[in-house]
């Protein structure tokens, strides 16, 4: 990544010089296919395509020197205001000198041959192996479009785009603009609004596509008509469900016009899911892409659907936050990225059928920011990015899901209303336009009428978890004296924040049900807050603090409600209450407060009455992690042993067909550990086994032929077998992982340098070498690892680009090596690189942490050996 970053500094010093009138963009894509396969190599260089851009912007001062940005292996001409520069002089394989600049109008056109990407970043090229059909797509954020075209690349810098694309005349070609004229190859495409570079976008491909449309007549009669796209490769194509897509689109854009009073300004509303996407997805304005495994192969749960919605919406949520609106600089990130992922949540709830959106976010996107709020690299929600390395990293639990629940806790702050009227607003007065923190909360202050800069300082610009726990007190005849929430924060980020929380007490009913029967809200503020509303209640056998989750915090329970949920927490009724125990508990474990053998308890006893199908699968992720991480080594073949009897019998249970029971299935799989499973496993893949209602298509062929492959009971040619059932790229994926998990020294050896020594594999391909090389049951094989990896790391981070890096850094840090000597390598590493890039050290403190974490958890489950619940 040398000479890729960009300051904040530098950036503030050209946006007070320049500004862009607008671009025009001429793409040659024909070169993507034909010729030699594959990317090209050292010996002759990237596969690459022409980019002409021609840019007219304005400067501010006389004789003023400044640069543009492109990351190209060469510049075939350079003029500026119609004179010739020498590309070898002005261009140095980052950015392009424009020096002594006149006052006013400039035009500096710049032509380039700029490389194809195979790590998701700038103009990725994908060879479907199933038909060797090439597609296209790009991605950008945070500043990768300067590897397609030459440009200012930062956020502030808006200009329009209009861009031409000369590709395969059978090609489907897509951008942010509609397409006016085709001649031939040749397609051009309408200026665009005044958008940033991150979120331009290009789609080619022959990719299979399908049209909708939304309208809308508002209370002056006239009429919104947006015409819809959604397109997959071919390959997918009997996978598609685009009516389900058009009907979360439609229903998202009927909710954001009836409550942001302000239309969608972008023209169409194109959705492209796209192969070997390094994201979820992208808000590209009028050309929305997606990763495809949103497209599901096989039967997966309502989570799955729920997932793609609230992505849909999220991204749909950016075109006014992030898009219409644009944060100055990524310090201030936040502004559309919790926006969007509150607004994700809060429009599936409102207008969609997945109405139990809130149960997902308490459980699945919170726990995402209270890990990262607990590690050493936790920052404000307004954070200092100096630099686009710190910008690429901040895309994180923090900025999206803490910022989504702080605003949740706003809405419940200042009220619905007052924080849809404070939206309209911004949107009006900044429309096109960029922001900064103050800007929102001027006109939050206006509508609400609160002091917006106090709840700013307590929340955005400072960083941590609150924890809030539970103090009663009672008389002779069993009430409430006085119930207290107790407040404490991390001695590191000490600070205590006001919090609108709802306090509920449950008991059990006749009927054994645990339910709630009395309810006190209440403004949280300093150590100690009475609940006085409470006084004189009967006496509870649970206490909840942040019933229907109000706030962002970490709950905790005072005994009693701790005795309570061990025998009872599956007759809890209401499933958001059960969801919030469930994240209370694993918060516990992860803490070092409850031994991890009584967490897997806990979810043998009662995952199999959870009813929340999301809720579940997410206890499942957390068991794997409580066994692999959190458990004493002593105990693991027990409780994996436990584990794997009890997800079978969960699996036989289960209503046939049910989706409980394709997701005890795929737990069964990852859990399987004995020679009686594996044989199972087998037979369902072979037809000699079979459980009611399961339908073992070729996603759970996969899911169970994965574990016989890392135990070594499954050789090379029954997953080149499987392969040859399932020759897609989808199965390729597969296939590579499944062949990196063999219990091998030699495949170790090659999967590490396929890895490591080699940039030879695509994205997609490093992350399912990474995921087969990585097994929880191969501890030792893997040892000789540890010592390698912190040789390499910054050799890696030097020469590959960030995307490829942060996957490396993270993905081969020794945690299965979860022992004090590996504790003190990583501290050994960091010392002796005290001035290495401070992007690699966060990655390796961050990884540092979770050692740490799960070495205090194991001494926690250490001091329960021979104890269950």
């Amino acid at each position: 990544m040398p000479g890729e970053n960009l300051s904040r500094d530098e950036a503030r010093e050209r946006a007070e010089l320049l500004s862009v009138d607008g671009y025009e963009i001429d793409l040659d894509l024909r070169s993507a296919v034909g010729g030699p396969d594959g990317d090209g190599d050292a010996a002759s260089g990237p596969r690459t395509f022409r980019s002409v851009t021609t840019i007219r912007f304005r400067n501010a001062r006389a004789g003023a020197s400044t640069f543009a940005d492109l990351v190209a292996p060469a510049v075939n001409a350079v003029t500026l205001n119609g004179r010739p520069l020498d590309p070898a002089t002005v261009f140095d394989g980052t950015r392009v000198a424009l020096e002594d600049l006149p006052e006013g109008a400039n035009t500096l056109v710049v032509d380039a041959q700029c490389a194809y990407s195979r790590t998701g970043e700038g103009m990725h090229r994908f060879v479907d192996p199933e038909d060797g059909e090439v597609y296209l797509y790009t991605q950008y954020e945070p500043a990768d479009s300067r590897r397609v075209f030459a440009n200012f690349e930062q956020p502030d810098l808006k200009a329009p785009f209009r861009f031409q694309v000369t590709a395969p005349e059978d090609w489907t070609v897509r951008s942010n603009g509609a397409e006016e004229s085709r001649d031939g190859e040749v397609r051009r495409f309408a200026e665009t609004k005044p958008i940033s570079t991150y979120i331009t976008a290009v789609v080619a491909g022959p990719y299979h596509y399908v049209t909708d449309s939304y309208s809308r007549t508002f209370e002056d009669g006239t009429t919104l008509e947006i015409p819809l796209g959604a397109m997959c490769r071919k390959g997918l194509a009997r996978h598609f469900d685009a009516d389900d897509i058009f009907l979360i689109t439609k229903q998202g854009l009927d909710f954001f016009h009836d409550n942001f009073d302000y239309p969608y300004p972008f023209g169409k509303y194109d959705q492209a899911f796209v192969p070997e996407y390094n994201l979820g997805a992208m808000e590209n304005p009028g050309c929305v892409t997606f990763r495809e495994e949103y497209i599901f192969r096989g039967k997966v749960t309502q989570a799955a659907y729920e997932s793609r919605a609230n992505v849909i919406l999220h991204e749909m949520a950016h075109m006014w936050f992030g898009d219409l609106v644009t944060m100055q600089w990524w310090d201030d990130l936040w502004l559309k990225e919790s926006f969007a992922d509150f607004m994700g949540a809060f429009t599936m709830v409102e207008s969609t059928r997945f109405k139990n959106g809130w149960i997902t976010f308490a459980n699945n996107r919170k726990s995402w920011a209270y890990r990262a709020d607990q590690l050493p690299s936790t920052h404000p929600i307004t954070a200092d990015i100096r630099d686009l390395e710190d910008a690429k990293l901040n895309f994180d639990g923090i900025t999206y899901a803490k910022g989504a629940s702080v605003l949740k806790q706003l809405v419940a702050y200042v009220g619905r209303e007052a924080f849809l009227e404070g939206a309209r607003r911004y949107f009006k007065k900044h429309a096109y336009g960029n922001t900064q923190l103050g800007d929102l909360l001027s006109v939050l202050t206006e509508t609400s009428g609160r002091d917006m800069a106090a709840w700013s300082r307590s929340w955005l610009q400072t960083a941590g978890v609150n924890s809030l726990t539970p103090v009663a007190t009672y008389d002779a005849a069993g009430r409430i004296t006085e119930l207290a929430v107790l407040q404490e924060a991390a001695e590191s980020h000490p600070e205590l924040r006001p919090h609108r929380v709802a306090v509920g007490l449950y008991r059990r009913a006749a009927d054994g049900d645990l339910v709630r029967y009395a309810r006190a809200e209440v403004d949280v503020a300093g150590p100690r807050t009475v609940v006085a509303e409470l006084a004189g209640a009967e006496r509870p056998e649970l206490i909840l603090v942040n019933d229907d989750d109000l706030t962002y915090c970490k709950v905790r329970f005072d005994e009693a409600s701790l005795a309570t949920l061990r025998s009872h927490l599956g007759d809890m009724t209401d499933p958001l209450a059960r969801a919030l125990c469930w994240s209370a508990l694993w918060n516990m474990t992860r803490d070092g407060l409850m031994p991890a053998r009584d967490f897997v308890s806990l979810v043998l006893a009662f995952a199999g009455r959870e009813s929340d199908i999301g809720v579940l699968q997410m206890l499942h992720t957390w068991t794997r992690t409580a066994l692999t991480q959190y458990a004493t080594p002593g105990w693991r073949e027990e409780g994996g042993r436990a584990l794997a009897e009890g997800a079978l019998r969960e699996l036989r249970v289960a209503e046939p067909g049910s989706e409980h029971q394709l997701a005890w299935a795929r737990f069964f799989a990852s859990v399987a550990d004995s020679e009686a499973d594996f044989r199972l496993l087998s037979g369902l893949l072979d037809g000699s086994a079979r459980i009611d209602g399961l339908d073992v298509d070729q996603e759970l062929r996969w899911a169970f032929l994965s574990p016989l492959a890392s135990h070594g009971v499954a050789d090379e040619s029954a997953i080149d077998a499987e392969l040859a059932r399932d020759d897609t790229a989808s199965g390729k994926r597969h296939q590579v992982r499944c062949l990196a998990s063999r219990p091998s020294a030699a495949v170790k050896a090659q999967a590490w340098a396929g890895v490591v020594e080699s940039d030879a594999l695509s994205n997609a391909l490093v992350e399912a070498t990474i995921a087969g090389f990585t097994q929880s049951s191969q501890r030792e094989l893997l040892a000789p690892y540890a010592g390698k990896y912190f040789d390499a790391i910054e050799r890696v981070w030097a020469e590959r680009s960030i995307q490829i890096g942060v996957i490396v850094v993270k993905g081969l840090f020794p945690a299965l090596q979860d022992d004090p000597a590996t504790l003190a390598a990583t501290d050994a590493w960091l010392s002796a690189h005290a001035d290495g890039a401070p992007a690699l050290r966060r990655l390796v403190l961050e990884a540092r942490d979770d050692l740490a974490r799960a070495l205090r958890a194991q001494a926690c489950d250490a001091g329960a050996a021979g104890a269950g619940i």
